[in-house]
């Protein structure tokens, strides 16, 4: 375990494979994943269950509506990252199977205050590493992979915003 403060983040995400050898992503433009490819999703809104979550943010990321999912399962990723007063994050995030979704996937979305995508695309699965992706992207692929999903919480000892 890493010693120090820790900032709390909580997410609702989708993986969705439309080919068996890509990966829906989102390029990311704030926060610690900053100029990566991350999955399209976040935190949860005031009233929000999970489900509406997961719903509202594949929409604003991507401009497609969700039609069909399934839960995963729930993980978390620990790293350093100097954020306000904190020196380290905790990220729980709950995975989830996205088997169908409606309209196109937009590769540039609409900006606002807390959009943190600046877009979606398609990006092959040999193509994502853990120097152009999130710690989530990285369990995505993994799971697609091995078609099971391991909820083990990862602890990674260095971690560099782009």
């Amino acid at each position: 375990m890493i010693d120090g403060k820790y900032h709390t983040a909580f997410g609702v995400y989708g993986i969705y494979q439309p080919t068996k050898d890509e990966l829906l992503v989102i390029k990311k433009n704030r926060g610690p994943y900053s100029r990566r490819f991350d999955l399209p999703g976040g935190s949860m809104e005031n009233s929000e269950g999970l489900d509406e979550t997961l719903k509202r943010e594949v929409y604003e990321e991507t401009g497609s509506e969700l039609t069909k999912y399934v839960q995963l399962g729930v993980t978390s990723f620990r790293y350093p990252w100097d954020y306000l007063d904190f020196n380290y994050n905790r990220h729980i995030a709950v995975f989830n199977l996205i088997e169908d979704i409606d309209g196109d996937i937009h590769q540039t979305v609409g900006q606002f205050d807390g959009q943190d995508s600046s877009g979606a695309v398609f990006m092959k699965l040999s193509s994502l590493t853990v120097d152009n992706s999130s710690p989530l992207v990285m369990k995505a692929k993994e799971y697609l992979e091995n078609k099971k999903f391991i909820p083990t919480d990862e602890v990674l000892s260095e971690w560099m915003v782009l």
